[in-house]
C-alpha cells in the first residue's frame, strides 16, 4: 500500500466502515471494536480495567461494551482463578472469525483505493 494522503485515508475509512454496514454482521459501535481489537491484538490476560486504562475510558463504558460482545459470543467472560474479584476476558472463535473478516473487508477497501491513486496518476 502506498502512503496516503488525508483524502485517500478518509476513503480509505468511509470504504471500509460502508462496506461494514452493508454486511451481514454486527453493527459494532466504535469503543466495542476498539475492546475488540485490544483483546485479539494485545497479549493476555485482559481485564475490565486492564481495558479500561488502556483505552482511557470507565470501567462501566467497557463493562456495558463487554455486555454486547459476549451476547454476540465474539468475547467470553471468566473468572480469574488467581483472583475470584477479577474476571478475565478470552477470546472466542466467533471472535476470531469475525475480525479476520474485518481484515480482509480493510484490504480490499485499501487495494480499491490504492487502484484509484494509480488511475489518478495515470490520467494526470
Amino acid at each position: 500500500m502506498t502512503f496516503l494522503n488525508s483524502m485517500d485515508s478518509l476513503e480509505l475509512w468511509r470504504t471500509v466502515i460502508s462496506d461494514e454496514v452493508r454486511a451481514d454482521r454486527p453493527d459494532l459501535t466504535l469503543r466495542q471494536q476498539a475492546i475488540l481489537l485490544n483483546i485479539y491484538m494485545k497479549p493476555a490476560p485482559h481485564t475490565v480495567r486492564g481495558l479500561a486504562a488502556d483505552l482511557n475510558i470507565t470501567k462501566p463504558a467497557v463493562t456495558r461494551a463487554l455486555d454486547t460482545l459476549s451476547r454476540l459470543d465474539l468475547v467470553r467472560r471468566k473468572k480469574d482463578p488467581d483472583d475470584l474479584r477479577n474476571v478475565l476476558v478470552q477470546r472466542t472463535v466467533k471472535g476470531s472469525v469475525y475480525l479476520s473478516d474485518f481484515a480482509e473487508m480493510i484490504q480490499a477497501a485499501a487495494t480499491k483505493v490504492d487502484q484509484r491513486e494509480l488511475d489518478r496518476r495515470a490520467v494526470a
